[in-house]
């Protein structure tokens, strides 16, 4: 399994005490030395690739933004801040999702995980939000379709938190599947199950706060695997948000470490059955750090084991 990252993310330096702090990706890195990965320097995605989902009316605003935070924080929403660091560190998470997939699809491994920060999946193609700054998956989506000439590309996210930027990109694109599984009422309010896209390509599954993982596995048993099956995938992107776990403190859902060794092997055996094993993940939450450097070890472990 291939590894994109790289040590500019942890110059990316929200206000102290912030949830999503460069501690949380040190946590997996560290947590990730056991594994046997094969580590790439996650480049910088060109602008191009990340035009495909954000226009230039907002990158040029980004580009305003970073510059003013040369000297200070600048706030880009209420959970959202850049700094004197973040331009790269967004630049390069994008960039090592683009990365990721151009080395999956030339046949380099089916494997990869891109251990970025900022996290991108509440990143809406004209707003930065939820701690998000540009929408990694999407564009790496759209780099799969557009660059690579994919057909069906499906998006699979188990952040406890639903993807909202993900799918206002992928509700008006039928070449892409997005199913989703988070808890709900929570935060950011969107990802009802009655949200099915422009060509029922778009699947909700909420969960109730509480929920643990024989009901989490339950869901995507009879709804989010079937889905993938039926789309029948020629690439499977992941956000692997490790939020749900039962200790984690910005949510309220009881999943364990085995549950996302569980979500590896049936993920890994999707990609198998569909795409020659072809698979890219990409973090998003987890604010617990033990919890979840340990979700994410389990989470790829059990990936290069089936």
């Amino acid at each position: 399994m291939l590894l994109f990252t790289h040590p500019a993310m942890l110059a990316h330096a929200p206000p102290g005490g912030h949830p999503e702090s460069p501690a949380r990706l040190q946590a997996v890195l560290d947590a990730l030395q056991a594994l046997p990965l094969e580590r790439r320097a996650a480049p910088l995605a060109d602008r191009a690739a990340i035009a495909r989902v954000h226009p230039e009316r907002y990158i040029e605003a980004l580009e305003n933004a970073f510059a003013e935070a040369a000297d200070a924080l600048v706030q880009l929403d209420p959970d959202t801040y850049v700094g004197p660091g973040s331009r790269e560190a967004a630049y390069r998470a994008a960039g090592a999702c683009v990365a990721a997939v151009d080395a999956v699809l030339g046949g380099e491994e089916e494997l990869a995980f891109c251990a970025v920060r900022p996290p991108g999946h509440h990143a809406e193609p004209i707003s930065a939000m939820g701690f998000c700054v540009f929408n990694n998956v999407a564009i790496a989506a759209m780099h799969a379709l557009e660059a690579h000439g994919l057909s069906r590309v499906a998006v699979i996210d188990f952040d406890v938190h639903h993807g909202n930027g993900t799918q206002t990109v992928a509700e008006r694109e039928p070449r892409l599947l997005f199913a989703s599984t988070h808890q709900a009422p929570l935060y950011p309010g969107t990802g009802l199950a009655k949200e099915t896209g422009v060509n029922h390509n778009v699947l909700n599954a909420p969960l109730p706060p509480g929920a643990g993982g024989a009901a989490w596995r339950a869901v995507m048993e009879a709804r989010v695997l079937p889905a993938l099956d039926a789309f029948a995938p020629e690439l499977i992107l992941v956000s692997a948000g490790f939020d749900a776990h039962a200790d984690d403190p910005l949510a309220q859902m009881a999943l364990g470490d085995e549950d996302f060794a569980w979500a590896g092997r049936c993920l890994r055996a999707a990609a198998l059955r569909h795409c020659q094993g072809k698979l890219v993940s990409t973090l998003e939450g987890g604010y617990d750090l033990p919890a979840l450097a340990r979700s994410a070890s389990a989470y790829l472990g059990a990936l290069q084991r089936v």
